[in-house]
């Protein structure tokens, strides 16, 4: 049974959390708040907040690393894209070990920068203002409202 709340409770935090950026994203004039991997984001969050990969550090500075690597190999590296893309990824997991921010979701990211060809405002919007609110709301609801130990204080 307990397993059947978490996934419920997951499920339910997830969509009210994008469905947040999405109303801010596309009905005010603030600027753009989602990013395809924070979609990832949220099975961690709200699935799994105890694990290490879902701890605030990690979900700011993961996407933070990655898509200013993705950005780095899109804008300074000129070779095809079928070769910068698999080296950004290497490069932003790589780093993201590295410096010990580590989020899966967040792999993605150098991808959706390259492909998505963006400029570097994007470090910003959507990837430093949504990631501070999925971390805003995460904290809320899992400590308000779930009543958990989040962030941990390992």
């Amino acid at each position: 049974m307990g397993n059947i709340k978490q996934s419920f409770l997951a499920g339910l935090f997830s969509i009210f959390t994008i469905a947040l950026l999405t109303v801010l994203t596309y009905k005010t004039e603030l600027g753009i708040f989602l990013l395809a991997s924070f979609g990832s984001s949220m099975v961690l969050l709200y699935g799994y907040p105890e694990s290490p990969f879902a701890q605030p550090k990690n979900v700011f500075f993961g996407h933070f690393a990655t898509t200013l690597v993705g950005l780095f190999f899109l804008h300074f590296i000129p070779l095809p894209i079928f070769v910068i893309i698999p080296l950004a990824v290497g490069f932003g997991v790589g780093l993201m070990i590295l410096l010990n921010v580590t989020h899966p979701p967040a792999g993605g990211n150098p991808i959706i920068v390259i492909i998505g060809s963006v400029s570097f405002d994007y470090l910003l919007s959507p990837v430093i203002t949504g990631s501070i609110l999925i971390i805003i709301f995460s904290i809320v609801i899992n400590r308000f409202i779930l009543k958990k130990n989040y962030p941990s204080k390992k």
